[in-house]
Parts: structure tokens; C-alpha cells; sequence
């Protein structure tokens, strides 16, 4: 084991319009609780979680952006460094989801070409208020190559396997040796050296 005492360190970025739920993913899967009332985010924040999967340590990086326009030159920032994108957007809110092509622009704009982006259609505890329909859902994510999963923060449906699935993901592509580490070939995941495409954000 590796002085840090994990095997990989991974950055995931929860992106999405403002109230659909992306905090209380974070609190859900890092804390185990749903935040009742939980405002909205100023700016950036992050948990840290680190799970075992096959017998391997892998810490998770999980920031929690603020969806409000004016806040958007801040998140924009954490698009590039990102190992993985978490576009949300609520089940019950038409606009929520209609923003989707919006946000992917930015990725585009922004993020690294080889980021691994994941939709999630969230609080599905409320399917009789449901406006965007599965089926249509999937299909978006189909179009753009995405992974797709719907989840329920508040009943904690799917949020562990959201994160331990991207997880699975990002070792895979490690271990593949594709992750963009900014020409650091020298010191790749799973060495317990400072990964320097996690930029300022390594911290243990």
C-alpha cells in the first residue's frame, strides 16, 4: 500500500442546473444522510470518500458545483482536472433537462476529451410529479454517448452505485492507460505519487 494508503485517486465533478439535487448526491453517498431543506451552493465544494473495490483503495474527489449562472466562470474551472462528470438534472423539471445541451457545451468547451461523463435523471421518489420520461432520457444519453442512471437522493435509490460504478469505470481506464495526466507518464494512478492532472486539488 502506498504511503497515502490509497491505490487511486480520482476527481468526479457533479455539474447541473441549481436544485436538482447534486449536494444532496454528494451528502448522501459521502455522509449517509439527505440534508432536509439543504440551500443552495455558493460557488464550489468537495467531499472526500475513499471505497475498496476488488481489494483496491480508490479515493474519490467528489465537488459539488454551484448551478446558478453567476457562479459559472468558478465551476467552469474544475470542468479540465475533472476524471469524471456527473450532469444531473431532476425528473420532475422539464427546464432542468431542456439546460442538458447547455451544459454539454461546456463540457465540450472545457472538460478533458477523455473525461467520463455519466447522466442522472434524479429524485425519482417523486415519479407521480415525473415530467421527462425515461425512455427520452435514455435516449439523450445514447445520442451524446453517455452513461445513464436515475437515482433518489432522499431515498438513497441508486446513489452508491453511481459512484462505485464510475469508480469501476475510471480504474478500468486507468488501467488502460488513458487517462489524460497532463504528459506525466512517469507517475500514473495507483503509484501513490501526486498525480499532477488533480492540479491543486491532491490533497489527502
Amino acid at each position: 500500500m502506498s504511503m497515502e494508503d490509497y491505490d487511486y485517486l480520482f476527481k468526479i465533478v457533479l455539474i447541473g442546473n441549481a436544485g436538482v439535487g447534486k449536494t444532496c448526491l454528494v451528502r448522501r453517498f459521502t455522509q449517509g444522510l439527505f440534508p432536509p431543506g439543504q440551500g443552495a451552493t455558493i460557488g464550489v465544494d468537495f467531499m472526500i470518500k475513499t471505497v475498496e473495490i476488488k481489494g483496491e483503495k480508490v479515493k474519490l474527489q467528489i465537488w459539488d458545483t454551484a448551478g446558478q449562472e453567476r457562479f459559472r466562470s468558478i465551476t467552469q474551472s474544475y470542468y479540465r482536472s475533472a476524471n469524471a462528470l456527473i450532469l444531473t438534472y431532476d425528473i420532475t423539471c422539464e427546464d432542468s433537462f431542456r439546460c442538458l445541451p447547455e451544459w454539454l457545451r461546456e463540457i465540450e468547451q472545457y472538460a478533458n476529451t477523455t473525461v467520463v461523463t455519466i447522466l442522472v435523471g434524479n429524485k425519482i421518489d417523486l415519479a407521480e410529479k415525473r415530467e421527462v420520461l425515461r425512455q427520452r432520457a435514455e435516449e439523450f444519453a445514447n445520442s451524446q454517448s453517455m452513461l445513464y442512471l436515475e437515482t433518489s437522493a432522499k431515498e438513497s435509490d441508486n446513489v452508491e452505485k453511481l459512484f462505485l460504478d464510475l469508480a469501476c469505470e475510471l480504474i478500468r481506464d486507468a488501467k488502460q492507460n488513458t487517462l489524460d495526466n497532463n504528459d506525466t507518464a512517469n507517475a500514473m494512478p495507483g503509484e501513490g505519487k501526486t498525480i499532477s492532472y488533480l492540479g491543486c486539488c491532491s490533497t489527502n
